[in-house]
């Protein structure tokens, strides 16, 4: 699906590191998903799952900086969403992240970010520095289970 033909959709942007920036992707990308004919659940998932990762790269990754941006590339068809974002930041191991399932993480808030990601796409993947994650949905695939690294 790399061929940018059987994309519908389109989007690259960069986004100042500032709370609320990633409205100007959500909002579109939202309106897209329902002109293509998503599924209101998987649209929710997709929100849930872009905002998660978006505003973790403002924060966490490039931690407010206004000197530093975040880029989104947004790919829209009417089978597969693909969400590529890249901070600026200095990248972190997923592997590492604590599972927050664990009965001593219950009440810990960090790390529920990943799992909703995970639980909500059917593919993660993330680079070997970690600044950078793409999320694909597939049209009526359940979650995978999937996190690489590249």
């Amino acid at each position: 699906m790399e061929n940018l033909a059987a994309w519908a959709w389109t989007l690259d942007v960069d986004l100042p590191s500032e709370r609320g920036a990633s409205h100007k992707v959500l909002e579109p990308l939202l309106d897209q998903l329902g002109v293509h004919g998503w599924a209101p659940g998987d649209i929710f998932g997709v929100h849930l799952a872009a905002e998660e990762a978006i505003v973790n790269a403002i924060l966490h990754g490039n931690r407010l900086d206004p000197t530093k941006q975040v880029h989104v590339s947004v790919k829209v068809s009417t089978e597969v969403i693909r969400i590529e974002i890249i901070d600026e930041g200095s990248g972190f191991d997923p592997s590492v992240v604590p599972d927050c399932t664990e009965d001593d993480r219950l009440e810990v808030p960090s790390g529920r970010g990943l799992m909703l990601i995970r639980s909500f796409m059917t593919r993660v993947e993330h680079n070997e520095t970690g600044n950078r994650v793409l999320l694909e949905k597939q049209r009526g695939v359940q979650n995978l289970d999937h996190d690489a690294t590249e």
